[in-house]
């Protein structure tokens, strides 16, 4: 099998999803570095002070103390508990203490929370008596809030920068689907007022044959197509405008569609409709609704390659209607199930790839409704599927 190709969209999103990536795994690994930094500086400050606590205990009435006090009292971000060799709290620094009877028990699940991540630092302080006995204090330390504040702050930031991100691509979708409502709004009316005046003047024609050749079995026929083109205008004047949706028996609208198509394509393409006897009604509006049905079997016929058979089958419940056109034809990839309902989308030299897009439109913004491919087996056939809300 020929490798799959990347579009320029595609290619696109992964360069721009690559970079970002870069952007966070650089992020992380700066600022763990810089935190690396901070804790090894943090431990040495721990060092120096559980140094001067030691000279402070040890002291006795002749020794200066200036110099230790000022360590001691220096430390004001680093959070320290002091226990002695019983493990009783002598002292702490730093630590928001609750004012309640549960200010103990609070201390000490800090302890045991700095003991478990193994920041702990002993030191041992001589007794003076003739046996050399000496007494082992602990030192318990923890993060100071700058380095809980510099260890959370990439994560922070990437966070900021993936909500500023996706408001940024819900804004360039949503103004890109705006230009593309322009392009189609535009097109449309312009095509519906420009085919406006000859179908009149074709229209009165065929009254003044009909007048005049009353007998020619032609001048039926010519009507008919002149009705159609009337019908197409219409189709396109409402495109960019709210459509009125009445309750319609979807089952009729299907096969008068289904009929059209099976005058003006190929007697080697079998159109059959699967519907209950009975009506299934939906708010729709019947010409958009019918121009769907022909752009699918239109597509179908194209796949098909002109011969082959269609398969229109309906049914509906309380809340729903559901319609699905299945072929026999080429089949389409599973990874191009959503792409085929892009504009510009499409498999022919000279298609437009405007069919399918345009089916999507009128369903999913003029009925609320949902298209999909339901399923498709390359070389068997799709079939696509849609669901109508009843009310």
């Amino acid at each position: 099998m020929p490798p799959m190709q990347l579009d320029r969209n595609q290619l696109t999103k992964i360069i721009f999803i690559s970079v970002a990536a870069l952007i966070a795994v650089g992020s992380l690994v700066v600022s763990g570095l810089l935190t690396s930094d901070l804790k090894r500086e943090e431990q040495a400050k721990v060092e120096v002070w559980a140094e001067a606590m030691r000279s402070f205990i040890k002291a006795d009435s002749n020794t200066d103390l200036s110099l230790v006090l000022k360590i001691v009292e220096g430390n004001h971000t680093i959070p320290v508990v002091l226990r002695d060799s019983q493990g009783q709290i002598i002292d702490c620094r730093n630590l928001d203490v609750p004012q309640s009877p549960d200010s103990l028990a609070y201390l000490r699940g800090q302890v045991d929370d700095m003991v478990a991540h193994g920041r702990v630092m002993s030191f041992s302080v001589p007794r003076g008596d003739a046996a050399g006995q000496a007494d082992t204090y602990t030192i318990c330390y923890g993060e100071s809030l700058m380095l809980r504040r510099l260890a959370a702050f990439p994560y922070v930031t990437l966070a900021i920068i993936a909500v500023f991100i996706l408001i940024a691509t819900f804004a360039l979708i949503a103004s890109k689907r705006a230009e593309q409502n322009k392009v189609w709004v535009g097109l449309s009316r312009e095509t519906a007022h420009q085919l406006g005046t000859p179908i009149s003047s074709l229209m009165a024609w065929t009254e003044l044959l009909k007048e005049t050749h009353p007998d020619e079995p032609l001048i039926a026929d010519m009507s008919q197509d002149v009705d159609r083109l009337s019908l197409i205008a219409e189709r396109f004047s409402k495109i960019g405008s709210a459509p009125s949706l009445q309750p319609t028996d979807v089952v009729a609208s299907v096969t008068h569609a289904a009929d059209y198509l099976r005058r003006r394509t190929s007697r080697r393409v079998t159109i059959t409709v699967h519907a209950p006897a009975t009506p299934i009604m939906a708010q729709i509006n019947a010409p958009l609704f019918e121009w769907v049905i022909e752009n699918l079997c239109k597509n179908a016929v194209d796949a098909m390659s002109g011969d082959g058979s269609i398969d229109l089958s309906l049914s509906g419940n309380d809340t729903d209607v559901l319609i699905e056109v299945s072929d026999t034809g080429k089949g389409i990839p599973k990874q191009k199930f959503k792409t085929v309902f892009r504009p510009g989308y499409t498999t022919k030299r000279r298609g437009w790839g405007l069919g399918l897009s345009l089916a999507a439109r009128i369903i999913r913004e003029y009925h609320r409704g949902q298209i999909f491919v339901k399923s498709s087996t390359l070389g068997v056939g799709t079939t696509f599927c849609i669901v109508l809300h009843r009310s």
